[in-house]
């Protein structure tokens, strides 16, 4: 099968073998081991010296850990989102009682940087602003740099950073410690080239100031206990250990070629998806200058039913792609993250070739 979701990837048959071996003590010097490799590991590609935290959870964890750990309840939080998965960060805020005010853009657009530091100067304060990085729904790619720096310039003191980077971290740039954010969020099942089942938060001391004030409920999630046992390497509770094999696995692949390297592969791959999307007449539904190196979400021709393509697609060639997130939108999703190669591709454009061909 070519699985060309955005998620679960693919994994590596080294990861895959990985994954297979035994149990360890996961309170044993052989586990500790582990883990301190694959936390310094995260922190390279999450461009960090903050806190880095692995939570056994789905990425959803650890967006609901980014919530709880540094916010109270009627706490007024800016919710940007241009999408399903900015608008899933927005409830679970909501979910713990935050005063959630939510600035969506229209979805295929970015975040505008000058109009978030707008709304911040003319409903503010806030305790946080929250947003994607990237949005697997659209194939947008928000600039998370400059929507920081704006952040920072709009309020003093500025309010929390808290990014939801589980499709876009380990293969697209993002320097939490450059650019001030104070909290970031993956998953192992995205670009990392793991199996589904772990979650990554990074917390910063500005964060941290925020959790001893913070009143919201936690219990699995409390980052304070994270704290405690991470300094001997460990976690409060049971973690996923075969998840932890292959992650060590692909972590050291993805050393291997370097954070810039790794950053690049993934550039290339997101151009060389686009290109052969539009060589075959198909359109990108996401706005130039935001273009998503980890997805792409492919609009179809006038009368070309997305579901119905997506049918052919598994039933005649054996290929997964991912189903439209626009409502309205007769859009399928390409993803190319992690292990993918051009070759992966090259199939689903043959498929879409030969599907346009049947099409007339």
């Amino acid at each position: 099968m070519n699985l060309r979701i955005p998620g679960p990837t693919p994994l590596p048959p080294d990861v895959i073998e990985a994954v297979g071996q035994q149990m360890i003590n996961h309170r044993g010097p052989e586990f500790e081991t582990m883990f301190a490799e694959i936390t310094d590991a995260l922190k390279l590609f999450f461009e960090t010296k903050n806190d880095l935290y692995i939570l056994t959870s789905s990425g959803t964890g650890s967006m609901e850990a980014a919530i709880v750990n540094t916010l109270s309840p009627g706490d007024r939080v800016l919710a940007v989102t241009i999408g399903v998965f900015g608008e899933r960060f927005a409830e679970i805020a909501r979910a713990y009682g935050a005063d959630v005010v939510q600035m969506s853009y229209e979805m295929g657009k970015a975040a505008n940087p000058a109009e978030v530091a707008e709304k911040i100067r003319a409903e503010g304060p806030f305790s946080a602003v929250l947003f994607t990085q990237n949005e697997t729904s659209t194939g947008v790619t928000n600039d998370v740099e400059a929507l920081a720096k704006t952040i920072h310039e709009a309020a003093d003191p500025s309010p929390l950073i808290l990014v939801d980077g589980i499709s876009g971290v380990g293969a697209i740039r993002l320097r939490t410690d450059a650019w001030g954010v104070d909290v970031v969020v993956s998953g192992s099942q995205k670009a990392w080239m793991a199996p589904p089942g772990l979650a990554f938060i990074s917390f910063s001391p500005k964060a941290w100031e925020a959790y001893a004030k913070a009143k919201m409920p936690r219990f699995y999630f409390d980052l304070g206990d994270a704290k405690k046992y991470a300094q001997r390497n460990q976690t409060p509770a049971t973690p996923a250990v075969s998840v932890l094999y292959g992650l060590q696995v692909s972590l050291r692949n993805m050393l291997a070629e370097g954070v810039d390297g790794t950053i690049a592969r993934h550039e290339s791959i997101g151009d060389y998806c686009r290109k052969g999307v539009q060589e075959l007449g198909l359109g990108l539904f996401a706005e130039p200058g935001h273009y998503s190196n980890t997805v792409t979400a492919v609009t179809l021709p006038e009368g070309m039913s997305a579901s119905k393509t997506l049918s052919a697609l598994r039933k005649q060639y054996n290929i997964v792609a991912g189903s439209t997130k626009a409502p309205g939108v007769e859009m399928i999703r390409i993803g190319h993250m992690g292990y993918v190669s051009t070759a992966d591709l090259d199939q689903v454009f043959d498929a879409l070739r030969e599907l346009l061909a049947e099409r007339g």
